[in-house]
């Protein structure tokens, strides 16, 4: 199954000056554990803002540079049909996990999406999800992480 995992501001924001505008731990920690024993897709940007490969993952990062310096757990992809033949030999999810390119490239494969709803609204924000990006899903299952922070799954809607 490929997943989207994303946290948005109020008005569909990701991103500001190419890092996370903001700081949830339990955030972090959901993610942590939704993903953990997967493999995680991400643009060379979201790649940068990680200081080390995502443990007990598969980070696949997709670009068109090589300069990624070759490490255990890490795969560099130069395009999207190269992750999507790769997934047909993973015995687990795939989940995308960013930034704003990556997203909509992956829209049209996506099968379901969790997504934190962050209780903000980021000015100067220069990232953000596609804007129809849950136009073919509907809510299936929501939970709250955190005082204020909720998790939406989507599924995609049958056609």
């Amino acid at each position: 199954m490929i997943i989207a995992i994303v946290a948005v501001d109020r008005q569909g924001a990701i991103g500001k000056g190419g890092t996370l505008p903001w700081h949830y731990s339990a955030d972090m920690k959901f993610f942590r554990e939704t993903t953990t024993g997967n493999a995680c897709v991400m643009g060379h940007n979201t790649w940068l803002t990680l200081k080390k490969p995502l443990q007990n993952r598969l980070n696949i990062v997709l670009s068109r540079q090589s300069q990624i310096e070759p490490q255990d757990a890490v795969i560099v992809l130069r395009n999207l049909n190269s992750v999507l033949s790769l997934k047909k030999y993973l015995g687990c999810d795939l989940f995308v996990m960013g930034g704003e390119q990556v997203y909509r490239e992956f829209l049209p494969y996506i099968d379901k999406w969790i997504v934190t709803e962050v209780p903000l609204t980021v000015e100067g924000a220069d990232a953000f999800v596609p804007a129809d990006y849950l136009d073919e899903f509907s809510r299936v299952e929501s939970k709250q992480i955190e005082e204020g922070l909720t998790v939406g799954y989507y599924e995609r809607v049958p056609t």
